[in-house]
């Protein structure tokens, strides 16, 4: 087991993570910047965002315009200082963006081509083809191997962050406002050694949490960890009630993560029909297919449960198919795949786990409850998103908070002069390699079994009740393999998901109003 000091310690590689890094390490060149990512350092939600990004790019647009959508998507609980903020420094960050090498579509006048998603009252989505997470992820990438103060760490995995709880063990209790991080404690999984990774600030972007449900578009890796982290070290988490249901994932029966149809298509003008042909979103908002995604996704379920069918459809067949098939290339070709024909054969979808609204609270400048930690991306609850996130504002929220991130550890440089305590090794003293793996993978399916049934697009108090009681068992059956048993990242991601689904559900208890993506049938 080694110590290994950092002067910034970056958990996630996604778009949040590594512009926090490229930013940091470009205005303090002398400083050691560490990128952990449990993956492949290009494998992150980012990857695999479709639509783009939102931001005022239109002289016909306004930043009021996009404050009123984000407000009104957010169900007025947003917080209105953070919402003007992101928005306002959108163009800025998009040009930074661009600078950096990104490339983003034109339309045939030569101007940037504008997408429209469910929400957005006027053409503001900064796109590449249907793979702009792909684009932003590469590019992002090239600027980090050019820049030798920044050390990517890929397969190594975080298994709790490194705190006062840790450092000063005679203490038994901290006041939340008193606990400070100093690093990570990280499993290498070549090696198969714990490390101590100590650092002057930490920045958690370990991304989203959609693998607590049994159909998500999130990639394997979206285990909730950064957040399952904090929660230990008692930072506050709030609003992860609100987890958003894409409306429009391909329907596949049991194929995880769900592969995701943009919300651009519906942007563009495809419609939303059921088994009968019928535009069913009409009745029930005026957008018809461009309302906000947690009233076409509770739309969506209602139809489903009325109806007593799987699925409903995306009707692009009327759509210029030429300009479908330059737009979105790769939904094309993966609905080819499947049999699917979108020039001619109507394309089946259902709802689907997608996003976080709520995660780690922190501050404008990304600072969270626990000193000398950040939380960047959708491991963090900003405030933009209130009780729904507008389509296209998560990269937007991400490159801001990065770069806010990045200033005030560069405003606060001095700090890096002071000594950090002593910190103990990991104590893996006693402890077994897990004998039975299949015991961690039959309660990682039970507990998404229990969340897509009783904790979904749509919960009640009874529905609560029952999944808290089921997810107590797989919680101390969990804890009885973690105590005896050598850490692996499957053990460490079941803990994590355990603690993110009980979140999910005490928040959901509390809450007696619905709002946003959250809706309850008591409230």
């Amino acid at each position: 087991m080694s110590l290994i000091h950092f002067d910034v310690l970056i958990l996630g590689s996604g778009v949040a993570g590594l512009s926090t890094a490229i930013k940091t390490a470009k205005a303090l060149p002398n400083a050691k910047i560490g990128v952990i990512t449990k993956s492949f350092e290009n494998e992150s939600n980012t990857k695999y965002a479709q639509g783009g990004i939102a931001v005022v790019w239109d002289k016909l647009d306004s930043f009021e315009s996009h404050i009123k959508d984000t407000m009104d998507a957010g169900d007025q609980l947003n917080d209105k200082e953070v919402v003007r903020m992101v928005i306002s420094e959108a163009p800025e960050r998009l040009k930074e963006l661009i600078a950096w090498g990104a490339e983003f579509d034109f339309d045939h006048t030569g101007d940037y081509d504008l997408g429209k998603e469910g929400g957005h009252s006027a053409n503001r989505i900064i796109h590449h083809k249907d793979i702009t997470g792909f684009e932003i992820e590469s590019t992002l990438l090239k600027q980090v191997k050019n820049l030798p103060n920044i050390t990517t760490l890929p397969h190594h995995f975080a298994i709790d962050l490194i705190t006062d709880h840790h450092v000063n063990k005679k203490i038994k209790s901290f006041k939340e406002e008193s606990i400070k991080c100093y690093g990570a404690y990280v499993l290498n999984q070549r090696t198969q050694e714990i490390n101590s990774y100590t650092a002057h600030k930490t920045v958690l972007a370990t991304g989203g949490a959609g693998q607590v449900y049994a159909s998500t578009t999130n990639p394997n890796i979206a285990t909730g960890d950064g957040i399952a982290m904090a929660y230990r070290a008692k930072a506050k988490i709030e609003d992860i009630e609100f987890v958003q249901f894409h409306p429009t994932a391909l329907f596949q029966p049991g194929i995880s993560p769900a592969f995701l149809i943009s919300e651009a298509v519906r942007g563009f003008g495809a419609y939303l029909v059921n088994k009968a042909g019928e535009r069913f979103m009409l009745a029930i908002d005026e957008r018809g297919e461009l309302a906000s995604r947690d009233i076409v996704a509770r739309a969506i379920d209602n139809e489903l449960n009325t109806t007593g069918e799987d699925c409903v459809y995306l009707d692009c067949r009327h759509l210029d198919f030429d300009k479908f098939l330059e737009h979105f290339p790769n939904i094309y070709e993966k609905c080819m795949t499947v049999g699917i024909n979108a020039k001619k054969d109507l394309i089946p979808v259902i709802p689907a786990c997608h996003y976080f609204c709520g995660g780690i609270e922190v501050d404008k400048a990304g600072h969270s409850s626990i000193d000398n930690l950040y939380a960047c991306g959708e491991a963090s609850r900003t405030g933009l998103h209130g009780a729904n996130r507008l389509a296209s504002n998560s990269l937007l929220e991400a490159l801001v908070y990065g770069h806010n991130i990045a200033e005030d550890i560069i405003l606060n440089e001095i700090e890096f002069k002071k000594n950090e305590p002593k910190v103990p090794q990991w104590d893996a003293d006693g402890t077994l390699a897990p004998k039975e793996l299949i015991m961690i993978k039959h309660n990682r399916k039970v507990l998404q079994t229990v969340m897509s049934d009783f904790v979904s697009i749509v919960r009640s108090n009874e529905r609560l009740e029952k999944a808290l009681k089921r997810l107590d068992e797989i919680y101390i059956d969990t804890e009885k393999i973690y105590k005896n048993a050598k850490l692996s990242p499957q053990l460490c991601e079941l803990r994590n998901l355990n603690a993110i689904a009980y979140l999910i559900v005490k928040q959901s208890q509390k809450r007696k109003e619905n709002k946003g993506a959250f809706y309850s049938l008591d409230c």
